[in-house]
């Protein structure tokens, strides 16, 4: 048997000195959609996320507290693991930066790789420095003397630190993403990339001493002053998930990434400071880089620093993550969007419920009430074979746009052909047709099945909850990608017991 083609994707991997917030689920949700599809496609698929756990934000955080940082650590990187299963991000590894085994290796192979190369180098430092960013900052980047992403003025810091020679790949950086060879996704990020870059690229401090990490971090191979800068260490996580430094073997199955998942605000360190990385250390660069916009609540960026935080446990809890998942994922894809339970409550009754869950509740409860809760004998007419190339073809689209990774506009299409189906349910009048003519009535239902199956198939990325209950309903195991427009429901196939798929929300 051949092997499996493989998809690998990474979320990008959350600081973890506070619990996570509705921007981590928006991010989860998106690389989950992306990968389940690819799995119902038939790929092998590996999911990368873990925990960003050494940063100097968490050592403040643990001192704040008055606890160590590895009880910090261990306490929130568990809260991030919940999430991930709350929102059911099918992850194959949750790497956390704090394993000395499975993490350290990886990540000082890189640092000498790169130092054997000539591209690391020591010197004494001036600099303004943003703890939330974890990152250095020039005067000319902050608007009004505060860090644009924190909205807070960066600390002055001196001290001799290692270096990255960055500005040496500039030219390659432009040739990669000029070319897509590193696609960078959407477009409006591309170009912002690359006038970042054309701007010219300066080397950049790659270490903190002992003293100001606080001896919390990745030691530095050969130096025990210093601890490697944060990015450099966190970055490696997308290799030392999949093995690297430990299995070889399993790295060289997956490597290089098919997608990073990631916010704008960390777009640098994903499309300059990693690439430049991997060139040096002579690994594969990744694929593509996919950029999704923040949630806002009225108007500003959800942040821990900002202090306007939606607790995603508090909505899963009440409403569901299905509806939770679906609300994220109609949002566009590659913008900021404003979140409010309100919505999140008209999109659940107006269109889950509405759509989806109608037409899979009419279709199975008249099957139980007509056909004895079989799968009836169907002799399809010219008319409902139109009809089911016109949805195939739908749906087949909507694949088309997964893979380009528009999620809103591939969830669009689905949500549409449920429209069609209803409709049709509606136009045939199958209540009707069973008294005056069964064979036909047979026939609606026999196709109206088949539908509701496609549509459980083309939803799994987004719904995977509602989904599997679907093919509960429809007592059949769950179908790749390829079964969409298919006849795989045979005729006196027993069918399951029908049950509202969601629920009316009030306020």
């Amino acid at each position: 048997m051949l092997p499996l083609e493989k998809f690998y994707i990474t979320t990008a991997i959350p600081y973890v000195n506070a619990a996570p917030h509705l921007g981590h689920v928006l991010e989860f949700v998106q690389a989950d959609a992306i990968a389940r599809y690819q799995k119902l496609k038939g790929k092998e698929v590996a999911l990368i996320t873990g925990a960003d756990e050494n940063s100097l934000k968490n050592v403040q955080a643990a001192e704040k507290e008055g606890i160590s940082v590895q009880q910090l650590c261990d306490r929130n990187s568990e809260v991030f693991r919940q999430m991930a299963d709350k929102v059911c991000l099918s992850y194959t590894c949750f790497r956390r930066t704090s394993d000395k085994k499975l993490h350290w290796p990886g990540v000082q192979k890189v640092w000498e790789l790169c130092e054997k190369r000539g591209d690391i180098y020591k010197k004494k430092y001036r600099g303004l420095y943003c703890v939330g960013c974890e990152s250095f900052y020039e005067p000319e980047e902050l608007p009004g003397g505060v860090c644009p992403e924190h909205k807070a003025a960066p600390e002055e810091i001196e001290e001799e630190n290692y270096f990255f020679r960055l500005s040496k790949y500039q030219p390659e950086l432009e040739r990669l993403i000029e070319t897509d060879e590193l696609q960078v996704v959407p477009q409006t990020r591309k170009n912002e990339i690359l006038s970042f870059i054309k701007g010219g690229l300066k080397d950049f401090s790659i270490s903190r001493s002992v003293g100001r990490a606080k001896g919390w971090g990745v030691a530095v191979p050969g130096d025990p002053a210093q601890i490697m800068y944060v990015w450099f260490d966190a970055l490696g996580t997308y290799i030392t998930g999949i093995g690297y430094g430990n299995d070889e073997k399993e790295f060289g199955k997956f490597w290089p990434a098919d997608c990073h998942v990631i916010g704008k605000g960390i777009l640098r360190f994903h499309a300059v400071y990693w690439p430049a990385m991997l060139l040096s250390s002579g690994l594969p660069l990744p694929k593509r880089v996919l950029v999704h916009g923040y949630i806002t609540v009225e108007g500003q960026k959800m942040s821990k620093t900002l202090g306007n935080i939606v607790d995603p446990f508090y909505l899963i809890e009440r409403y569901g993550v299905d509806p939770l998942r679906y609300c994220l994922l109609s949002e566009p894809t590659f913008e900021d969007s404003d979140f409010s339970e309100k919505a999140l409550r008209e999109k659940n009754n107006n269109e889950l419920l509405a759509n989806i869950g109608n037409l899979v509740n009419r279709v199975l409860v008249f099957a139980q009430r007509e056909f004895g809760g079989r799968v009836p004998q169907g002799r399809l007419s010219e008319e409902d074979e139109g009809f089911a190339a016109s949805q195939k073809k739908r749906l087949e689209r909507a694949g088309q746009l997964m893979e380009e990774a528009r999620l809103k506009e591939a969830l669009e299409l689905a949500m549409e052909a449920g429209k069609e189906a209803n409709a049709y349910f509606q136009k045939n009048e199958p209540w009707k047709l069973a008294r005056g003519n069964p064979e036909r009535c047979a026939a609606v239902i026999y196709l109206l099945l088949h539908q509701v199956k496609d549509l459980a198939i083309a939803l799994e990325p987004f719904i995977p909850n509602s989904s599997s209950e679907i093919f509960r309903q429809l007592n059949a195991k769950g179908e790749r990608w390829e079964g969409i427009g298919k006849y795989t429901l045979e005729a006196g196939h027993v069918l399951g017991t029908p049950a509202p798929l969601f629920k009316k929300m009030e306020k």
